[in-house]
């Protein structure tokens, strides 16, 4: 998790901190600039949001056994504020509906066992984000206070390559070593 958090932080301090005075946000009327660009760099904004949304979660639930014991009338069930039941049941729906397509995806490319950490996934995402983002911010900081920006590289591992079955036309001595570290070099670009 470690690697995952340095490549969050490298990737939030370039494009969504440092991209945003370096390179501006283009031509005026340039809309899909502006939609791509607004997409890489809302990250930092979208984990202060979340970073409230996981504390708001237990102290909801706290607040919930306190209603219950006390024999008061639970959160939003009382209809006394029609809007912020509502926008609750419709984030609740979303978040439902963005995990579901998320499994159903995942379950298609990679099985039904992937399928299934793909939820336990999305909250290390989180976790990983949550701790990638303040680090960001305190390079950028340093960034603007002259530091040289350093290039934190991440570790990557590849997967054993399956060796390739030969076309029947080939000779055993075409045959591609799939360990050959030209090849694998060249399979993953």
């Amino acid at each position: 998790m470690a690697e995952s958090i340095r490549q969050k932080t490298r990737w939030m301090t370039g494009i969504a901190l440092a991209g945003w005075d370096r390179t501006g946000w283009a031509r005026p009327y340039a809309l899909t600039d502006h939609w791509m660009r607004m997409r890489d760099r809302r990250a930092p904004l979208a984990v202060l949001i979340l970073a409230v949304a996981y504390l708001a979660i237990p102290v909801w639930g706290v607040s919930l056994i306190l209603h219950g014991v006390l024999g008061e009338a639970m959160p939003y069930t009382d209809c006394a504020n029609p809007l912020a039941a509502g926008m609750l049941i419709i984030n609740t729906a979303l978040l439902g509906w963005r995990l579901a397509i998320r499994m159903l995806f995942t379950g298609r490319s990679y099985g039904l066992r992937e399928a299934i950490w793909s939820l336990p996934r999305f909250f290390v995402g989180n976790l990983v984000s949550l701790v990638a983002a303040p680090r960001a911010v305190l390079r950028y900081i340093g960034m603007l206070r002259g530091a040289t920006p350093v290039w934190d590289k991440t570790r990557h591992e590849f997967p054993d390559l399956l060796p390739v079955a030969a076309p029947p036309s080939c000779t055993a001595s075409d045959s591609v070593d799939p360990h050959d570290p030209d090849i694998v070099t060249a399979w993953a670009g």
